[in-house]
């Protein structure tokens, strides 16, 4: 017969010590902090040109560079420069990406922050309310926040893709029948059931990156790491504060390379604040590897991560990416021209005499600031360029292509075909830009 005597469970002996003073670093409060400047960051960027795609008018905004659709070569250098500084941070730092830059966690995070703080308010404001009704009332308000915050979002999002100012006010017309209007209502039901119903499920479910860390990670990854400190007398008291503070629901304990884990250090935090009252030190801690070293200071440079040959080869190629892609933007010509003789017609003689050959001139302003561009020739006597304006004048971002006619009296010592220049000139201190050129003359000896 089965006896009713509950079995006692035997828990460690704690030998209670005088309390600790708090833990030096609280990485929850620094963690909060990285995602309020990303989150400026990620507001930023579109309004300041610093990254967005504009696909209406085929304009890539680079670090204050406005690149054209026919400068491929510097877009794809710099989206290969982001996506291998992404990677380059999983491999030096672990998953500090997913746990202190990454959108999704971020804006999952202040969900669940913003549905507990919808629940205290309403259960403290009316405590006489029924539960069913409090949350009820919780869950609308938490509704009416998402609301307005994902249509914000939205609004954000897709000015990275469309001209702010033209989005703003497509959104305050409701429009519905554009492609912007379009895309900033179905970015603003995405982002509502992302928040609402997907949040950290997100990061285990479609998110490849977390898988991609198996691939990246080894010995001297940054992990968080549960210690267990038995031979130090350090027992866990099984409080249960580390797994009630994690965002992803996991126990650390179990293992620090659970798929869900990204490192955030929460549970270090809660780990320390307990145990410091006691007058012990947390078990759990930042380590590169599997091996805490918490009382061990490490040289700068290998707590910076450059711990072993193949993290010296990946800054190395990291500062490789940067500074080509600086090269690159230096070297680009803010107002691009291009001269070249429209040979469909050699050449063609005017009544008065005059030979005239006809040039393609194609002139782009890839700046934000006008530009005054003056043209001139050296090597052919009393040239005469015909433009309906020189110097030209184009607005930001504006551009022209358009053939014009070169026209030449015949001179004493002319050739069949003459050499000479065009020079063109984009404000007063640029660099002259010099096109080397031939022109046709008509065949045969000439009379002066």
């Amino acid at each position: 017969m089965a006896s009713d005597t509950p079995v006692k469970v035997s828990r460690p002996k704690i030998q209670r010590l005088p309390p600790l003073p708090p833990a030096e670093t609280v990485y929850h409060r620094i963690r909060k902090r990285v995602h309020l400047i990303c989150f400026l960051i990620f507001i930023a960027l579109p309004f300041f040109n610093v990254m967005r795609f504009d696909i209406p008018r085929q304009r890539f905004y680079f670090a204050g560079f406005e690149l054209w659709i026919n400068e491929f070569a510097i877009i794809f250098f710099a989206l290969m420069f982001l996506m291998f500084l992404i990677a380059a941070s999983a491999i030096l730092y672990g998953r500090i990406y997913c746990g202190y830059a990454c959108p999704q966690m971020i804006f999952s995070e202040w969900s669940c922050s913003v549905e507990n703080w919808a629940q205290k308010t309403i259960s403290r404001r009316f405590p006489r309310w029924t539960t069913k009704l409090k949350s009820i009332a919780a869950m609308a308000v938490w509704w009416l926040v998402l609301g307005g915050t994902s249509v914000f979002l939205a609004y954000v999002f897709t000015s990275y893709f469309v001209e702010p100012r033209d989005l703003l006010a497509r959104l305050f017309h409701f429009d519905l029948v554009t492609a912007g209007g379009i895309t900033g209502a179905t970015v603003t039901l995405i982002t509502f059931l992302d928040f609402a119903l997907v949040r950290q499920r997100f990061c285990t479910t479609v998110c490849p990156y977390g898988y991609l860390q198996g691939i990246l990670q080894d010995n001297n990854s940054l992990l968080v790491v549960y210690h267990d400190g038995k031979a130090e007398q350090k027992v866990c008291i099984e409080c249960g504060k580390c797994v009630r503070v994690c965002e992803m629901n996991i126990d650390i304990r179990n293992s620090p390379h659970q798929i869900e884990c990204v490192h955030c250090g929460d549970c270090i935090d809660a780990c320390e604040d307990v145990l410091r009252r006691i007058g012990r030190t947390g078990l759990i801690h930042y380590a590169w590897g599997e091996v805490p070293n918490p009382g061990k200071r490490e040289p700068l440079l290998r707590r910076l991560g450059f711990r072993d040959a193949k993290r010296v080869a990946i800054i190395a190629v990291l500062l490789f990416y940067f500074c080509g892609l600086v090269v690159a933007l230096s070297m680009r010509q803010p107002v691009l021209v291009r001269i070249a003789p429209d040979r469909t017609t050699l050449y063609q003689v005017m009544a008065d005499g005059r030979i005239v050959n006809r040039m393609r001139i194609k002139v782009a302003n890839r700046s934000g600031q006008p530009a005054t561009i003056k043209f001139w020739i050296e090597g052919l006597p009393g040239a005469e360029l015909v433009l309906p304006h020189n110097p030209v004048i184009l607005g930001p971002s504006e551009s022209f292509e358009q053939t014009y006619d070169l026209r030449v009296r015949p001179w004493p010592g002319a050739q069949d075909v003459n050499h000479f220049r065009i020079v063109a000139q984009a404000g007063d201190a640029a660099k002259p830009e010099l096109f080397d050129m031939t022109f046709v003359m008509p065949t045969g000896p000439r009379e002066r």
